[in-house]
């Protein structure tokens, strides 16, 4: 059976991920800091405890699947954001977020890819939409995931000729926990976020693909752009 590993796995559109990888009939290894209790019911998905910014527990652990299993999929979707304006970040926030949305997926591409190679793998990277455009209270984030987006088209025009097939997902706002750190959130509508189970489906649509095509690209928008600074406040933009 094929392994796929999925980092960010505890929750919001990792957890996602996993589960869809999982019924696809994937081996899923979710690397997760902390999974609360929280377990998946399919018994092909195994929750592994480990920091991301650990990196040699995560090199580790990574060897160690590799050794075990045939990686035909990394998604590399650990993610960390703080908002503000950014003369009032510090750098310690600054640090997570690189080392978090661009370090991270760097290293852990590296570990994995010369399996990868063997395989003719995918390499799925979850950036945002905010790589693609200005981000003023937002300008570490955004540019830590136009790095991740650079790594990417980078990555598969050095990888292709090998089989690698290098996907970058650009969500837009999604309904997960990413703003547990920010003043603002998604909109009440539903119509105003996407779900993770959405972010999940276009996984599988990048995967679905004749061996020969891929999809490299793949920007996903709810149908109104609207976010609340608070419980009383909706504004949209």
């Amino acid at each position: 059976m094929d392994a796929a590993i999925v980092t960010g796995a505890s929750s919001g559109i990792g957890y996602a991920i996993s589960r869809k990888l999982g019924e696809l009939g994937y081996e899923v290894f979710g690397i997760g800091r902390d999974f609360g209790g929280k377990s998946f019911p399919e018994e092909n998905i195994h929750p592994i405890v480990c920091d991301v910014l650990d990196t040699e527990k995560l090199c580790a652990c990574v060897r160690q699947i590799g050794a075990e299993h045939q990686v035909r999929i990394l998604v590399n979707n650990a993610g960390v954001g703080y908002y503000g304006l950014h003369e009032e970040l510090n750098p310690d926030k600054i640090k997570a977020m690189v080392r978090t949305n661009l370090e991270a997926p760097m290293i852990l591409t590296q570990q994995l890819l010369r399996q990868l190679k063997k395989n003719r793998g995918y390499v799925i990277n979850i950036a945002s939409v905010t790589a693609k455009e200005s981000n003023p209270h937002g300008c570490a984030y955004g540019a830590a995931k136009a790095g991740l987006a650079g790594f990417s088209r980078s990555l598969f025009a050095e990888t292709r000729k090998y089989g690698v097939k290098v996907v970058t997902i650009y969500p837009d706002m999604t309904q997960t926990n990413l703003y547990r750190n920010a003043d603002f959130r998604e909109g009440e509508e539903a119509e105003s976020y996407l779900l993770p189970e959405e972010v999940a489906d276009a996984v599988e649509y990048a995967l679905s693909q004749r061996e020969g095509a891929v999809v490299t690209e793949i920007a996903l928008s709810p149908q109104i752009h609207r976010i609340r600074k608070n419980a009383y406040n909706c504004r949209s933009i």
